[in-house]
C-alpha cells in the first residue's frame, strides 16, 4: 500500500461517482473537470493500491474493491457530517435542526398535527423538508446524508438502509356521487374491469404496489390519465375525468357525507399499502430527529385509534387501521 496521503475530499468524491456511475456527471455536479474528479480517484487507488473503478461502455462501476472502500467510505462520511452539523448548531447556540423528505402530500396527510406539536415543544429547532417524488430518491438522500428521515412506501429491503412501517392503509376507489359504481360498497375486483383508471406516478413504490395487487388479480386496467400524487388522482375522480384506486388518507372527505361530490368505496380485494419510516440508522438518529419520529408514529396511532371507537360513523380516517 502508498504512502501518498488519502483526503477526505478524495473519499467524497469517489461515493459520489459510485452512485453516479459517471465521472463526467460528478464533475459537472461539482463544477470542475473531469479530470479533477479522476485524480481523487487515482489518488485512492494509489493508497490502497488496488484499482476501485472499472470502466464500461455507459461510465463506470466500483470494482469488488471498490465496493468495500465506498460502504466504509459513505458510512463514515454521514457519521462525520452528522458531528460537525451538530457541532455547528452548538456554536451558533441553536436547538438543534431535523431533516425530512417526503412526497408531495406526506405532511399535509400524515404530519400535519405532529408538525404542530413539535414547534410548540421545540420553538428553536428547524424542521426542514424536502420534496421527493420516489422511494429510491429518498433512499438516495438518505444514503448521502442530507436528511435525517424519509417517509416511504415500506416494501423491499434496501442495502444501508432501515425501514420501520407505522401504518396500512387500505385501498379505496374514488368515484363521484353519482358514478354507477358510487352505489356498490365493498367493490370487488371484478368491478374494477373496464374502468378509466387514472395511474398514479410511474416511478412510485405505491403504484408499483397497486400494479403487483392488480395483476395478481388478472386486472389490467386501460388509462389515458396520470398523475404526480394521490391528491390529484382524487380531484381529478371528482371532476369526473375517472376513477382513482388510492390508499385511504387521513382528512378525506367522509365516505357517506350526503354533500360529498366524491365516495370512497373500499376495495376488500387488494393488500393494504404500508408506509412508515426509514432512515439509516435508528442508533445514530439524533434525539431531536428521533423525537419528531415518534411524534408522527403517535399522532398516526392516535387517529387509528379515535376511528376505532364504538358508535363512530365510518370516515375516510377509518381507514387508518394498520399496525404500527
Amino acid at each position: 500500500m502508498s504512502c501518498v496521503p488519502m483526503t477526505f475530499d478524495d473519499l467524497r468524491v469517489f461515493v459520489a461517482v459510485c452512485q453516479a456511475g459517471s465521472l463526467s456527471a460528478v464533475a459537472r455536479d461539482l463544477s470542475c473537470t473531469q479530470s479533477a474528479v479522476s485524480q481523487h480517484v487515482k489518488r485512492l487507488e494509489r493508497t490502497t493500491g488496488v484499482r476501485l473503478l472499472e470502466r464500461r461502455a455507459r461510465g463506470v462501476v466500483p470494482t469488488p474493491e471498490g465496493l468495500v472502500l465506498q460502504a466504509a467510505a459513505r458510512e463514515g462520511i454521514v457519521g462525520l457530517d452528522l458531528a460537525l452539523r451538530r457541532l455547528g448548531e452548538l456554536a451558533r447556540g441553536e436547538a438543534g435542526s431535523v431533516r425530512v423528505t417526503t412526497g408531495a402530500t406526506t405532511v399535509r396527510h400524515f404530519m400535519s398535527e405532529a408538525v404542530v406539536d413539535f414547534r410548540a415543544r421545540h420553538p428553536g429547532a428547524n424542521l426542514e423538508f424536502r420534496t421527493e417524488t420516489a422511494t429510491r430518491s429518498c433512499f438516495d438522500a438518505l444514503a448521502a446524508g442530507t436528511v435525517d428521515l424519509a417517509w416511504v412506501t415500506i416494501g423491499r429491503p434496501a442495502p444501508g438502509i432501515e425501514q420501520s412501517a407505522v401504518v396500512e392503509l387500505p385501498w379505496v376507489l374514488a368515484v363521484r356521487a353519482d358514478d354507477p359504481l358510487a352505489l356498490r360498497a365493498p367493490v370487488t375486483a371484478a368491478d374494477l374491469v373496464g374502468i378509466r383508471h387514472i395511474r398514479l406516478p410511474a416511478n412510485s413504490s405505491s403504484r408499483a404496489h397497486l400494479d403487483t395487487a392488480l395483476a395478481r388479480l388478472g386486472i389490467h386496467p386501460t388509462s389515458d390519465t396520470g398523475v404526480t400524487d394521490w391528491d390529484t388522482a382524487i380531484l381529478l375522480a371528482s371532476l369526473g375525468v375517472g376513477h382513482a384506486v388510492v390508499p385511504a388518507l387521513p382528512g378525506q372527505l367522509s365516505a357517506g357525507a350526503p354533500d360529498s361530490p366524491l365516495r370512497f368505496l373500499p376495495l376488500p380485494d387488494l393488500p393494504p399499502l404500508p408506509v412508515g419510516w426509514a432512515v439509516r440508522r435508528w442508533d445514530a438518529l439524533t434525539p431531536l430527529a428521533r423525537t419528531f419520529a415518534d411524534m408522527v408514529r403517535q399522532h398516526c396511532q392516535a387517529t387509528r385509534q379515535a376511528a376505532d371507537e364504538p358508535g363512530r360513523e365510518p370516515t375516510a380516517d377509518s381507514a387508518l387501521q394498520g399496525r404500527s
